[in-house]
């Protein structure tokens, strides 16, 4: 059974084969439960899958009008013209 040393500030560093066996990574936060018995359960960590439903709104901009695919390229096609022109006026 592996065990853990705790430092003087109370902190506890997890070994390698516990890491991989709760499936944590570096800066992730694990949910401990104390048990009745002071016993500690760490389970695995759960990781949440992102959908494309997930994502849907996540860009819009409340009071900003949304935008269509074709309004959206003729900005970067209008801002890439400006942007050559601003180099032209240089020289």
């Amino acid at each position: 059974m592996p065990q853990l040393t705790m430092t003087s500030k109370g902190q506890i560093t997890i070994n390698k084969a516990l890491r991989e066996g709760l499936g944590a990574r570096p800066g992730e936060k694990l949910q401990v439960e104390v048990r009745p018995d002071g016993g500690l359960v760490i389970p695995p960590v759960k990781r949440r899958t992102v959908t494309w439903a997930d994502l849907a709104g996540s860009l819009k901009r409340p009071g900003q009008p949304c935008l269509t695919i074709e309004e959206i390229n003729d900005a970067i096609a209008e801002a890439g013209a400006a942007a050559g022109m601003a180099g032209l006026d240089d020289h």
